[in-house]
């Protein structure tokens, strides 16, 4: 008999995480955890911890909007927007940035979580004077 994969579990944690509870990874990631995104990548549960602590520490609020989960065997595949706002970015406004994670799970909690998104839609395009390049850029592309 097949067992369900908890991303529940893990929509649920995502959906209510900020700086005051990031003891909540706990219970959804392994200690050997590899994290990989864009722009970092990370081994071992208290590095991730320590990632969390200084993304929620440098934001005014973060939000990830789940839109569609698969699941099949011990993998994972969530959809997602996620809506953040950084002062020093978009003049403090908030910023969405689609994405897609790849969960893998073995006893019942997280040991790679591999995020895919545009670090342009999400960073560069939103730095003053970069993103006038980036914009431009992409217009003359288009």
């Amino acid at each position: 008999m097949e067992t369900a994969l908890p991303v529940a579990k893990f929509v649920d944690i995502y959906q209510q995480l900020d700086k005051s509870n990031l003891h909540l990874l706990n219970d959804i990631y392994s200690e050997q955890i590899k994290f990989k995104d864009p722009m970092h990548e990370i081994h071992g549960l208290s590095e991730l911890t320590r990632y969390f602590s200084n993304l929620y520490s440098n934001v005014k609020h973060c939000q990830f909007d789940i839109s569609d989960t698969y699941e099949r065997d011990d993998k994972a595949f969530l959809y997602w927007t996620m809506h953040y706002a950084h002062p020093k970015l978009a003049s403090g406004k908030t910023i969405s940035v689609e994405g897609h994670s790849k969960l893998v799970f073995k006893e019942g909690k997280i040991i790679n979580h591999r995020d895919y998104f545009n670090v342009g839609e999400m960073l560069y395009k939103h730095i003053p004077i970069l993103g006038g390049v980036i914009n431009y850029i992409d217009k003359r592309a288009g």
